[in-house]
């Protein structure tokens, strides 16, 4: 009978370490109950104050903006809210300032590079009236074409009828008038096809004062070159053939180098400098910094020798002073951003500027 009793026992012992074992595999095996939901991550949006510049009083609040919106973004948003001031009129700083310097705020900058808390006070200033480049160039480039034409068809309301009739056209009046109409209309050309303009925007007095600078030299020019008393150089043909040539190597020249500099661009990078290529006219960018502009200066002093007249000749030396500081300020910046390649070459003019 005691025997029966620990059979049992022990059979009894048996089966609950099995069932033992059973609940511990069932809770290796996994929870029965559903995982707990995923937590999405929030995103922290930011919220931008426009103040006036000048009285520091809010203009508009743009609220829930991305971290990943641009300025530009902004602008637009702005511009729906006060739609008197659209976006290439709208002058964004960080820091209240009264003086239009032109230190404003990039379009293309994100606003978390921007943003210190989730509240960021942008300093708004009117820009005025603007007009885009591509608008820019074609206006400027388009007058002195008409213009020079007008003057070279003598028309009866600029000179004497009788004396234009009288007096016979030297062979440079004709030359003057096709290199004069070439160099503007290759600019005017390489406006729409060559130059890959950024797209910004200028303000319209820049314009105005562009116009009236190319204009009115034109008229100038234009006026003394096919005025029935002009003489013609002194050295007459040999110094015409010799400057009309240099002409059109330097126009030639400074086409090609506008070419390769639009060839050597890369997407992502503003800053294009000018290399030598196969084409003999880019050779002279392994001495200066700013091949084009040396071309440039070339192109007028030439045209000044062919014509000899002193408007040309003011003319030149203005534009020379002015691509002279433009090559100036591009060498140094080539010299930031670049090579020491860079250190033995001129901005302007090889060996001396």
């Amino acid at each position: 009978m005691l025997t029966k009793s620990k059979a049992y026992e022990s059979k009894q012992h048996s089966e609950l370490k099995s069932f033992y074992t059973l609940s511990q595999f069932v809770l290796c095996a996994g929870q029965f109950h559903s995982p707990p939901a995923l937590r999405h991550s929030k995103i922290p949006y930011y919220e931008v104050e426009i103040l006036d510049a000048k009285t520091k009083k809010q203009i508009c609040v743009v609220d829930k903006v991305h971290p990943s919106s641009t300025l530009l973004d902004i602008k637009h948003r702005f511009h729906k809210a006060c739609p008197e001031w659209y976006p290439s009129r709208v002058g964004l700083r960080q820091e209240r300032s009264t003086c239009l310097d032109g230190l404003y705020l990039h379009d293309s900058i994100l606003i978390q590079n921007l943003a210190v808390s989730s509240i960021i006070t942008l300093y708004f200033t009117d820009l005025g009236q603007q007009v885009s480049w591509t608008t820019v160039f074609l206006t400027e480039y388009s007058g002195p074409l008409i213009i020079y034409l007008l003057f070279y068809a003598r028309l009866a309301s600029i000179y004497d009828t009788e004396e234009s009739n009288e007096n016979i056209r030297h062979p440079v009046v004709h030359l003057a008038c096709f290199c004069h109409c070439l160099h503007y209309a290759k600019c005017l050309l390489e406006t729409l096809f060559v130059h890959k303009l950024s797209g910004g925007h200028t303000p319209l007095k820049n314009m105005l004062k562009g116009c009236t600078f190319y204009w009115g030299f034109t008229s100038w020019i234009a006026y003394y070159i096919n005025h029935p008393r002009y003489t013609p150089p002194s050295f007459e043909n040999r110094q015409v053939i010799l400057s009309f040539f240099t002409f059109l190597i330097c126009e030639a020249g400074n086409h090609f180098i506008n070419v390769s500099l639009v060839h050597q661009s890369s997407p992502g990078n503003r800053i294009c400098f000018p290399y030598p290529t196969y084409n003999p006219f880019t050779w002279l960018s392994i001495l200066v910094s700013c091949p084009n502009y040396t071309y440039e200066v070339g192109s007028w002093i030439s045209f000044t020798v062919m014509t000899q007249t002193v408007p040309v000749g003011i003319f030149t030396l203005l534009m020379a002073i002015q691509m002279s500081l433009w090559a100036k300020k591009k060498h140094t910046l080539y010299l930031k951003t670049c090579n020491t390649n860079m250190q033995s070459k001129s901005a302007l003019i090889p060996f001396i500027l």
